[in-house]
């Protein structure tokens, strides 16, 4: 039996779901981290040492000789924090070398660990894109989420990178927040929070940021043993069907973008990736990739996709309709 979200696809007509191109290469360097975050859907913690699901230097070196082939225009570094990993800043650099953009999905407190002391300065000076992990502007809902001071870190990052240049609405140095909220919930409307987050940010700390993206909880990993723990996961994923909107399908990331695990197994997106489920074919290594074939490649969907879909739609990007 067809999964819940190809049901919807084909009550509207959609399927199948199709990629139109890659032109985003979203990174995933493991899943070491320094918070543990409710919400995660990677289960990244400081516990997440190994080398079997931290990125190594074969498959960074690989990822850089997709960088250079061409047709790329986005690097889309992520974790954990991806920033730990000890190849993080030779990937920029390369991507930066071969003029591609890149864009670093920091969660601002990593940048007050010891060794990263510099790690802001890095980002300017090579014009990393940050999109950083602010759950709201109040410290209660934020540390309910995050953990215990990590409202205070962050805000002191965000001080940090807007006295690098971060912010300023120029477009050298893209500084973006994202929202998800704080329960079994979808994102209340992206403009109206954008100017909520804006107004309050500037007016209790005097902080600048470009724009906010909401991103959907999507019910896998943590924050779906969090919905079974409280009994949430049944009227969640009812939320999600009938939140469908099949505006919200020709934007979803997945049509533009693939995802490589950490260790060069590639992926329709970041959330299929933390559930095992490989781009369809036989080739399905970053090492033998056949980028003709990924470009026209049928996505892998499942229940979970509905996330993506629901209400404005939800991506790495933030809303994918209105």
């Amino acid at each position: 039996m067809r999964n819940r979200f190809d049901q919807q696809l084909d009550r509207h007509a959609l399927a199948p779901l199709t990629a139109r191109g890659v032109t985003t290469l979203q990174v995933n360097l493991g899943k070491l981290c320094n918070q543990a975050c409710r919400h995660c859907h990677v289960d990244a913690g400081p516990h997440q040492t190994g080398a079997d699901v931290n990125m190594g230097e074969e498959v960074a070196e690989l990822v850089i000789e997709a960088l250079r082939r061409g047709g790329i225009a986005t690097l889309d570094l992520t974790g954990g924090a991806a920033e730990l990993n000890p190849h993080f800043r030779r990937l920029v650099q390369e991507a930066r070398d071969a003029g591609v953009h890149v864009m670093d999905r920091c969660n601002l407190s990593v940048l007050f660990e010891a060794g990263q002391e510099d790690l802001g300065a890095f980002l300017a000076e090579h014009r990393v894109a940050v999109v950083a992990s602010l759950p709201y502007y109040r410290k209660d809902r934020t540390d309910r989420q995050r953990g215990a001071g990590v409202f205070d870190r962050s805000i002191d990052g965000l001080l940090a990178l807007n006295q690098l240049g971060y912010g300023n609405g120029n477009g050298e140095r893209q500084l973006d927040l994202v929202y998800n909220p704080v329960g079994a919930y979808l994102p209340a409307d992206q403009h109206q929070l954008e100017a909520d987050f804006k107004r309050e940010l500037r007016q209790q700390f005097d902080i600048v940021f470009d724009h906010l993206y909401c991103i959907t909880n999507m019910p896998i990993a943590r924050f779906l043993e969090w919905l079974q723990r409280s009994g949430n996961e049944a009227a969640y994923m009812k939320r999600l069907l009938d939140a469908f909107n099949p505006a919200a399908v020709p934007g979803v990331m997945c049509r533009d973008l693939i995802s490589i695990g950490p260790d060069g197994t590639v992926y329709d997106c970041d959330f299929n990736q933390m559930l095992g489920l490989p781009i369809t074919g036989e080739r399905r290594h970053l090492r033998d990739l056949d980028w003709d074939a990924v470009a026209a490649r049928p996505i892998v969907t499942r229940d979970h996709c509905l996330g993506c879909t629901a209400g404005a739609g939800s991506s790495c990007g933030g809303v994918t309709a209105g």
